[in-house]
Order: C-alpha cells, then structure tokens, then sequence
C-alpha cells in the first residue's frame, strides 16, 4: 500500500527536521519546502495526502498558499502559527485550512492530528446513502451538494459537518460532539470552530435551505429535515 505523503513546510529549518523526524517515524513520506512559492509547486508537484502549512513565510505568506492551493486541490490542511489570535484561526478555517495549531506546539500533537485529518478525508470503505430533503441533497460517496437547482461548493470540513447534522434530523448536536465526529479527535482548539464553520456554511447553502441548520442557545445546532414533497 502507498504511503502517504505530507508536505510539510516552514522557514525554520529545525521545525521542518523534527515534523519530519516524527511523521517518517509513523510511516509517512515527507516532502518539504521551505518558502511560499516553493510550496505551491511541491504541492502541485507531488499531489500532497496533506499539508503542514506555516503561515509566516518568505516568498509568499500562508494564507497566500492556501488560496493558491485552494484553486486546484481539496487536500486537507494543517495550519502552524507562533500568532495565536482567534481572528487568525478563524480566517485560516474560512479560508479551508481543517486544523489549527499555534506554536509552539507538541510533535506528537501535530502527528495525531495528521492521522486525524486523513482518516477524515479517506474515502468511506462502505458506500454512504444520498441524503434527500425537499430543497437539498447531500450525496456522501460524490461528495457532491445540490441546493435547489444549483450545486454547493464546500471545503472537505464543510461538507462533513453538513452531513453529520443532515444525517441526525431533529437531533440537538453539541460543539463539542459536533468537534469530535467531524474533526475525527479529541479537539484542543476553540469550540468557536464549529461556529465559524456553520456561519459560511450558511451563507454557500444560501436562503431558504440555510434555515435547514437552528441554532440551539447554549446548546449547539440542529439540522430540521424537510423531507421531499
């Protein structure tokens, strides 16, 4: 079986040798690049599993990258940044980064959220149902949204949270259920995360189908079917 690879870059040398150090420890190949340009062509280059992504580069900063990658890949993305404010973690998950960690961060940390992240995006070994409402269909296996008669692009996490809470109907989910089943850990981050995520998800799905997620005060979300009709 292949390996996986992850393309793992930072401008800090030391930091590009321990990531790799541990992720080669766990089977993983490792790709790396040491400044924003080079990490678009190693990305277009080698078709990266996942990207371990500073965001403070040379060339061509992180969010730059993201953007760029965003054009022609779906591969999931870990973001690292010494800049821990919350506006930076929202932007870097709006903008489709699937996880956050600030530095310093823990080696072993960052490969348990690597194989998080991947279980995540691996496709189901059994195939998924369509899921079918009066003015949405989620189809797992095409990964594919449908919202009246046009089609939804959503970013790998984006469409895991839709289908988590379209495939419990009525059913109040917390964030941190929501963080656990969608994210695939135990998360470390803010619960602020789902927040975000359910606000742009909103907003792509566009009105009336957005009124599908109801917000539970104090509690969560709740997805409310409305069946074919």
């Amino acid at each position: 079986m292949a390996q996986d690879v992850i393309l793992v870059v930072d401008d800090e040398p030391a930091i590009r040798e321990v990531v790799k150090n541990y992720l080669e420890r766990d089977g993983y190949t490792v790709v790396l690049a040491e400044d924003g340009k080079q990490a678009v062509a190693k990305a277009k280059e080698h078709n990266p599993n996942l990207i371990v992504l500073d965001l403070m580069l040379p060339e061509m900063d992180g969010w730059d990258v993201c953007r760029e990658v965003r054009r022609f890949s779906q591969t999931p993305i870990i973001m690292l940044t010494a800049r821990g404010d919350e506006i930076d973690r929202v932007a870097g998950l709006e903008m489709g980064a699937d996880d956050y960690m600030p530095k310093p961060f823990s080696p072993r940390e960052l490969v348990a959220r690597v194989k998080a992240v991947l279980r995540r995006a691996k496709p189901a070994t059994e195939p998924r149902q369509v899921l079918r409402f009066k003015d949405l269909v989620v189809d797992y296996d095409a990964r594919q949204v449908t919202s009246g008669d046009k089609n939804v692009s959503l970013t790998p996490k984006e469409f895991d949270l839709l289908y988590f809470l379209a495939s419990h109907p009525g059913r109040v989910a917390t964030r941190e259920v929501l963080l656990q089943h969608v994210w695939g850990y135990e998360y470390f981050g803010d619960v602020r995360t789902v927040d975000s995520h359910i606000k742009t998800l909103r907003e792509k799905l566009g009105n009336p189908t957005n009124q599908h997620i109801r917000t539970v005060w104090g509690v969560g979300y709740r997805f409310e079917a409305s069946l074919p009709g």
